[in-house]
């Protein structure tokens, strides 16, 4: 019961990882069904709580840092480690994961209803999973930085590192520690996924602006991030993360115009 009442109170006090987690699920459902979405939130969960674990005690891989248990009475812990912060790692490793097939796969276009073509061939590729293992750090670039300063805003003060960072607080450690979280996360989804079609083939199904679900996350993310930097008087983190945003979001109208010269659309 009281587990209950701390992931209720988990629920309140961060509700807007709430609301990301749930577009998240509803996406992921779309493209993958339930049992490969469930998966892979628990295993990306897994991976990012062991992460976690690791780092607040030795440093690896992120950095040595240490949350501060002030809400310990008001949302869950598992260990010294807030529940909400590992579980953030399942939607915002997808939709990099989504954004990365977006800019590698072929894309079928009418309008703006964009689909994706065969993915089948490159969907667990190295490149696919490098390009959404950095663009996951890119997010974390402009959201790690404000989080530190979260008592500025209704985030509040959660965690501090050891050693001043280097990045706007934040040591570079961290930003190769998500990366390594992001590419460990794919590649173990990549063989259970592999197995899983052996023995319960994916069920091919077309949603209406099927490859831009994903990727809209990915930069609402961002968007949301980006507004509270803004709020919070931080002007030269908010433009380096506008450009970072602008360079990401150029890349994808790159590749649709790539695709709409490819088609003679």
């Amino acid at each position: 019961m009281e587990t209950l009442s701390l992931l209720w109170g988990t629920v309140i006090l961060r509700p807007y990882v709430f609301i990301f987690l749930a577009v998240y699920l509803t996406i992921a459902i779309l493209n993958m069904g339930v049992l490969r979405s469930v998966l892979f939130t628990i295993l990306a969960y897994g991976i990012a709580f062991v992460c976690e674990y690791s780092s607040t005690r030795n440093g690896f891989p992120f950095g040595f840092y240490t949350y501060i248990d002030t809400t310990r009475d008001q949302e869950l812990w598992i260990s010294n480690v807030p529940f909400m912060d590992s579980l953030s790692f399942s939607f915002l490793i997808y939709v990099s994961y989504t954004l990365s097939l977006f800019l590698w796969a072929p894309l079928k276009r009418n309008g703006w209803d964009i689909q994706w073509g065969d993915i089948g061939p490159i969907k667990h590729s190295f490149k696919v999973i490098a390009s959404a293992s950095i663009l996951c750090m890119l997010m974390d670039v402009i959201i790690d930085p404000v989080a530190f300063l979260g008592d500025r805003w209704f985030l509040g003060k959660i965690y501090f590192y050891r050693e001043p960072g280097e990045y706007f607080h934040i040591p570079l450690t961290n930003f190769a520690g998500w990366i390594f979280v992001a590419a460990a996360t794919l590649t173990c989804f990549a063989a259970l996924n592999t197995w899983l079609d052996r023995i319960i083939p994916p069920k091919e199904k077309q949603i209406a602006f099927q490859a831009l679900l994903g990727p809209g996350l990915y930069f609402g993310v961002l968007a949301f991030n980006l507004g509270v930097t803004f709020y919070i008087g931080e002007i030269l983190l908010g433009v380096w993360g506008t450009l970072i945003f602008s360079g990401i979001l150029a890349s994808v109208g790159f590749k649709v115009r790539k695709e709409k010269k490819l088609h003679g659309l």
